[in-house]
């Protein structure tokens, strides 16, 4: 006779009646609480954002993906992603912006990619089309090209390395 697991029955009603109550739409004269917001402090508040947004943006950004601890992502294509976050295992092809491996984190396969930063492990063919940053707990092996290149003291790098994102015509002939 199967038993219900207690992860899957009711919820309490105190903490229900707390997180289903809806957001109040901004402009709506009305706060979290449900207290009236003065208009100023509202146009305030906006500018605030409009200048955070007017920023220069940090390199990241756009679609980001977080494969968190103890995650196994197997046998996937990542397509359209601009950040790719690393901490727990992918294995995987992806063509991205930027790739940052915890020390946790650990990616097998391919990947093309703007700028990567290693602090886990990396192994299989990467192509990095501008820096690659291996730090002090970095391991990365397989068939490596870079544009650019940091290793930090402790960092590890093995396999076929070569300078250059893309392969020149020399050596392909």
């Amino acid at each position: 006779m199967a038993t219900q697991s207690p992860f899957f029955g009711k919820r309490d009603r105190e903490t229900d009646s707390l997180t289903s109550r809806p957001a109040p739409l901004v402009g709506s004269g009305t706060n979290l609480s449900g207290t009236p917001v003065n208009p100023s402090s509202l146009t305030a508040q906006q500018g605030g954002l409009a200048a955070a947004a007017a920023a220069p943006a940090v390199k990241e950004g756009g679609s980001k993906l977080t494969v968190g601890p103890n995650i196994k992502l197997k046998g996937v294509e990542i397509t359209d992603c601009d950040t790719l976050v690393v901490e727990g295992l992918v294995e995987a092809t992806m063509d991205s912006r930027l790739m940052q491996i915890a020390e946790q984190g650990e990616f097998k396969g391919s990947a093309e990619i703007d700028i990567a930063e290693i602090r886990g492990i990396f192994d299989g063919n990467l192509t990095v089309r501008e820096k690659l940053v291996i730090h002090s707990t970095g391991k990365v092996t397989g068939k490596i090209r870079y544009g650019k290149i940091v290793i930090e003291e402790g960092g590890q790098l093995s396999g076929e390395i070569s300078f250059g994102a893309k392969p020149s015509l020399q050596a392909a002939a």
